[in-house]
């Protein structure tokens, strides 16, 4: 038993180190660009229009409209 819960305390650690990876690959290549401020204005802002495309998605999905 001593086994079975130590497997399953290392999968909160394992899932923390991909995710981190992940985000690192893909943070790596963005960083340059920032540093450039007509490309840091359209990433911000593509970053803003996506998210609230998303919004409007999943409000019309889940039906949350707030008239």
């Amino acid at each position: 038993m001593k086994n079975f819960i130590l497997n399953l305390l290392r999968y909160p650690k394992f899932l923390a180190l991909i995710t981190g990876g992940v985000l690192s690959v893909i943070i790596a290549p963005i960083i340059p660009l920032l540093k450039q401020p007509v490309t840091a204005i359209a990433m911000i802002t593509a970053i803003i229009s996506g998210f609230i495309g998303v919004s409007l998605v999943l409000r019309a999905m889940l039906g949350l409209d707030v008239a």
